[in-house]
């Protein structure tokens, strides 16, 4: 059960560093500093978009942005920080 737990817990440490890998691009994308043009960046682009937005998806449908900012990952993180928490208190 340690060993699941474990696992689940670097799953989810994995994914916090793609959504903050997605944020940083996508603000690289927005000040031109990264060309979407470009056949290898968009495909880079597009495969960490579809490993992150699923989950993202889901809290923008109650978390609308707000001035053209877009705070689900940062909801996205609390979220994450909370349930590993729990999970590194069902191991101690």
């Amino acid at each position: 059960m340690d060993l699941i737990i474990i696992l689940l817990i670097k799953a989810l440490n994995i994914y916090l560093w793609l959504i903050i890998t997605s944020a940083i691009i996508s603000w690289l994308v927005a000040f031109d500093v990264l060309n979407m043009r470009n056949k290898w960046v968009y495909k880079a682009c597009a495969m960490l978009n579809s490993v992150v937005d699923p989950g993202l998806r889901y809290i923008r449908r109650f978390l609308p942005s707000v001035g053209g900012i877009d705070f689900s990952p940062m909801v996205m993180f609390v979220l994450i920080y909370i349930v590993q928490n729990f999970l590194v208190s069902l191991l101690g």
